[in-house]
């Protein structure tokens, strides 16, 4: 068998900072979408849920910021992703994801923050009037609704793509890794969302992000299994401990909270804490399965 070159290439180092920044970074950029998604599509009384995912989106968006920068070898220097050291002009390479992924994580941090003042201004905790004008349904709000959507759903995902052009075993040998964070970020921004919305009004809103939590676990385990035979033979890295725990979070993760959900479908106005709390545990466990891995490849097909 001949063996993936990926196997000898260098370890990035990538450890728990950089799972903790795909996992919150990927709970931003969900959350966000999916208070667009209620803003456009929901109705009048689902407007505290909206307010809820911006509430939740610009905070995760800095702090995942900030563990992408002290996970660097010399963070004062974060800002040469951004600008060019020696001419302090900006600096975009749209050929590589981490410079052209930097600039977008700065447009949604401020698409996060309008919306973020928004959702204060309309809560009445913040004393401005201006930015109730950057959420939907005016057309100023439409359009950083819309546009900071996209930037989410991009944010969501983007972890994904990073690891894949990335010159390392797992990562770089399947092209679905992408889809699988933003399939896992939808279920976690979901449950997150559910979570922490107020349980004594069960709005349409929220029954809606319950059903789509549900879609969202459905396709999850079909998108992990796409990506083990995407893999091929470089799979044989889960035949160990790592599998183990990959199949421990979909049980925990996916399939209990999903049978959960279901069960509770329509019954129960008030379902349990303990599903999405679950769906959240199991979204980091997945990230942690799939940054760690990478490095027991040597164990598999040693260099």
């Amino acid at each position: 068998m001949t063996e993936p070159s990926t196997f000898f290439t260098a370890s990035p180092a990538w450890h728990w900072l950089i799972i903790a920044y795909f996992f919150i970074g990927g709970l931003a950029g969900g959350c966000y979408a999916l208070a667009v998604l209620i803003d456009l599509f929901g109705r009048p009384s689902d407007r505290p849920l909206g307010r809820l995912g911006y509430y939740v989106a610009f905070p995760a968006i800095v702090l995942s910021g900030l563990l992408l920068t002290l996970d660097l070898n010399r963070p004062e220097r974060f800002w040469h992703m951004l600008i060019e050291s020696h001419t302090f002009r900006p600096m975009l390479k749209l050929y590589s994801p981490m410079s052209f992924g930097s600039w977008v994580l700065l447009a949604f941090g401020g698409f996060a923050l309008a919306s973020f003042l928004a959702a204060l201004a309309e809560a009445g905790r913040i004393r401005w009037t201006w930015p109730l004008q950057l959420r939907p349904p005016g057309p100023l709000g439409m359009l950083v609704g819309i546009v900071g959507g996209l930037l989410g759903i991009f944010v969501a995902g983007y972890t994904g793509v990073l690891l894949a052009v990335t010159n390392r075993p797992i990562w770089s040998d399947t092209p679905l890794l992408g889809l699988t964070f933003l399939i896992s970020a939808a279920s976690t921004s979901a449950a997150l969302l559910i979570l922490l919305a107020d349980r004594r009004h069960h709005t349409a809103g929220l029954a809606a992000l319950e059903r789509f939590d549900r879609l969202a676990l459905a396709l999850e385990p079909l998108a992990i299994l796409a990506l083990i035979v995407s893999l091929g033979s470089v799979a044989r890295v889960w035949l160990s401990a790592w599998g183990v725990l990959l199949g421990l979070m979909v049980a925990l993760g996916i399939v209990i909270p999903l049978v959960m959900q279901w069960r509770s479908a329509g019954a129960n106005p008030r379902p349990s804490a303990a599903a999405p709390l679950l769906v959240l545990i199991g979204g980091l466990m997945f990230r942690a399965v799939i940054v760690l891995s990478s490095d027991a490849a040597r164990s598999v097909w040693p260099g």
